[in-house]
C-alpha cells in the first residue's frame, strides 16, 4: 500500500513541476489533447498504462 501512495505522490510531483515550470507548454498540451480524437487518446492511454505496468513488473520482478 505504501508503494501505491509513493507512486501517486510521484505523479503529483511530476504534474506539479510541469505546471510550475512551464505553464504555457502545459496549456498548449491540453489544447492539443482537446483536439485529438477520443480513440487516439484512449489508445495512447492504454499504451502508457502497459508501459507503466511493464516498468513496475521489470523493477519489482
Amino acid at each position: 500500500m505504501s508503494d501505491l501512495i509513493v507512486g501517486a505522490g510521484l505523479v503529483l510531483v511530476f504534474e506539479g513541476l510541469l505546471w510550475a515550470l512551464a505553464p504555457n507548454m502545459a496549456q498548449r498540451l491540453l489544447e492539443m489533447a482537446a483536439e485529438t480524437p477520443p480513440a487516439t487518446l484512449r489508445a495512447s492511454g492504454w499504451i502508457a498504462a502497459a508501459i507503466g505496468l511493464f516498468l513496475v513488473w521489470f523493477v519489482r520482478g
